[in-house]
């Protein structure tokens, strides 16, 4: 059974940073396609960025140049770094996991469908 586990969340005033990891288990890691989502109150939920197994990424315009993803193969870890964070990156982010496609994130990498297993999500406050 794979699981996927978030955490790092936390509260920071506006321009600050944090970092949040996502570890999975439960199958040969090289074979996941890994993303980051987030839900604000209110609002549906958006996928901020994705990775591939070979550490191709693809990131939301919201984020572009300000979150990094990034991973750890040897620790089944994957990260999204971010940084100048903004009061509208308040949310709750999720890690979510596609291990249909061997490793490569679906071209539609943003859609929740395209991913089979979900951590519990990690709470991003961000106060101005």
């Amino acid at each position: 059974q794979v699981q996927v586990v978030e955490s790092g969340g936390g509260s920071v005033q506006a321009g600050g940073s944090l970092r949040l990891s996502c570890v999975a288990s439960g199958y040969t890691y090289s074979l996941y396609c890994m993303g980051w989502f987030r839900q604000a109150p209110g609002k549906e939920r958006e996928g901020v960025a994705a990775i591939n197994r070979d550490g191709r990424t693809s990131y939301a315009d919201s984020v572009k140049g300000r979150f990094t993803i990034s991973q750890d193969n040897a620790k089944n870890t994957v990260y999204l770094q971010m940084n100048s964070l903004k009061p509208e990156d308040t949310a709750m982010y999720y890690c979510a996991a596609d291990v249909t496609r061997g490793g490569y994130c679906s071209p539609v990498w943003a859609a929740e469908y395209e991913y089979n297993y979900w951590g519990q999500g990690t709470q991003v406050t961000v106060s101005s």
